[in-house]
């Protein structure tokens, strides 16, 4: 590994603002637009559940698959997206994401039976496998590295303004539906629209890929030096040493052989020990339960007593908590570094898991939580997702944008990506039944994995804060 003293480009190009910063941003939100259709796409079936179940007239464990079989999708998608990047760069691949979604958004709007609905979900599913890989990587390798942290929290922001804004249109379209999620308007079901709606902002992102440049460390992996530091110069400035900054670049990506899917492993079929710290940061993120507040939490409330109108509202409450534990994220990250916010997130989160576990181990009164168990329930859950938010939701995709090699990052990313889209299925097809058997025994299983984190964080995760790109390994 070089040494910050050894680099070519030195310390203070790593400490430089760039002359362009709002172009930066620009770039970086650009990219991140990918995460926001991940978030809305993930998070929009969760307005539609019921109406799905009424309209094919399905149980609990047929309807988590069709909700569930998304995630299918999403591991491939990143699980291929890195070796697509690879070979035909960052901004063709979020084209490819970006007809993808559009694709989706249209077919699931206009489903003929339950098993196209299901297709059309797999291959939106595998747009939001791609964008949740590229978008990462594509912002960590174009940021400059003194603001390389807050411009890749983009992406989480993205997702949970996507997430919120799922829910705020869901909540319009079924006023306009008179509450009904099977209301008509103009011709097609409420739920119909939900999903529909969709295609508006994958034609943005599409367009926008239009107006961002490739990222720097591809054209210096195809040979085009010049467009690379025509690049470098546009996002770190003209005072950078460009020549330097090629050859930095030049020498970290070919310090050994082109990547391949072989060289994550580290002897025999054993992944390189970072790569397993990537997919353990991943399958924690997804394992203390957090996509059951965005995919059941309409649901979730109902069978606690809530009426729909008020489950609508708890949802995009929870979606408005989460936007402000990112803001406070973003602010933080490059401040206090990823670590300590990942172990601050993690107690968290174990005590509200832990608290709603208890309110929901209470008996039903008529249908409803008792009074105290009932508060305690709704203050938890919104304590859950805040403390998730203003950790592991962004610790989680900054971490994994920073801490491979150059030579393996867009490979290995899209492995972790690809194990987090399997912890998310896990919890996604598993809740209903589980929720069935003991909702407050499945918040305990979750409590656990929130605690597990602590140690995880301790022994294996390394501080990234301030570190060049090319000093990773």
């Amino acid at each position: 590994m070089t040494s910050t003293a050894q680099t070519p480009a030195g310390p203070d190009a790593r400490r430089a603002r760039p002359d362009h910063l709002g172009h930066v941003v620009f770039i970086a939100a650009s990219a991140a637009m990918g995460g926001f259709l991940f978030g809305y796409d993930s998070s929009v079936i969760n307005g539609a559940v019921e109406a799905v179940r009424d309209r094919y007239g399905i149980g609990s464990g047929t309807l988590a698959q069709v909700i569930a079989v998304a995630l299918i999708g999403c591991a491939v998608g990143a699980a291929t997206a890195g070796r697509i990047a690879d070979r035909i760069g960052r901004i063709r691949c979020m084209r490819i994401a970006a007809v993808l979604f559009c694709v989706s958004a249209v077919g699931s709007a206009l489903p003929f039976a339950l098993w196209d609905l299901a297709m059309w979900r797999v291959i939106g599913g595998f747009a939001i496998g791609m964008a949740s890989v590229i978008g990462p990587a594509y912002i960590a390798e174009v940021s400059p590295p003194a603001y390389r942290g807050r411009l890749a929290s983009f992406q989480q922001a993205a997702i949970v303004i996507g997430i919120a804004v799922s829910q705020l249109v869901n909540y319009a379209i079924l006023r306009m539906a008179d509450g009904r999620q099977r209301g008509e308007i103009a011709g097609l079901e409420a739920w119909q629209w939900m999903l529909g709606v969709m295609v508006v902002p994958a034609v943005l992102y599409g367009l926008l890929s239009f107006a961002i440049p490739e990222s720097p460390r591809f054209l210096v992996s195809v040979g085009r030096t010049e467009a690379a530091k025509a690049v470098l110069e546009e996002v770190e400035g003209r005072s950078t040493d460009l020549d330097a900054r090629v050859e930095e670049i030049r020498l970290a990506m070919h310090r050994e052989d082109r990547s391949t899917f072989r060289d994550l492993l580290g002897g025999g079929f054993l992944f390189l020990p970072v790569v397993w710290i990537g997919i353990g940061l991943s399958v924690f993120q997804q394992l203390v339960g957090i996509n059951v507040a965005f995919y059941y939490s309409a649901t979730l409330w109902q069978s606690v007593g809530i009426d729909p109108s008020a489950s609508f509202f708890f949802s995009f409450t929870t979606s408005i908590i989460n936007i402000v534990g990112t803001v406070i994220a973003m602010l933080l990250v490059d401040r206090v570094g990823r670590r300590p916010l990942a172990l601050v997130g993690s107690c968290g989160m174990a005590l509200a898991l832990a608290l709603e576990a208890w309110a929901f181990s209470a008996e039903l009164v008529d249908g409803r939580l008792p009074g105290t168990q009932g508060v305690v329930a709704l203050v938890a859950a919104h304590g859950f997702v805040l403390f998730f938010a203003l950790s592991w939701g962004v610790v989680v995709w900054v971490l994994l944008g920073e801490m491979f090699p150059n030579r393996i990052r867009a490979a290995a990313l899209g492995v972790a990506a690809s194990a987090q889209w399997v912890a998310n299925w896990v919890i996604t097809a598993t809740f209903p039944s589980l929720a069935e058997w003991n909702l407050s025994g499945t918040y305990v299983i979750y409590t656990v994995f929130a605690v597990l984190s602590v140690p995880f964080v301790l022994r294996f995760v390394k501080e990234t804060k301030g570190r060049a790109l090319e000093e990773m390994g």
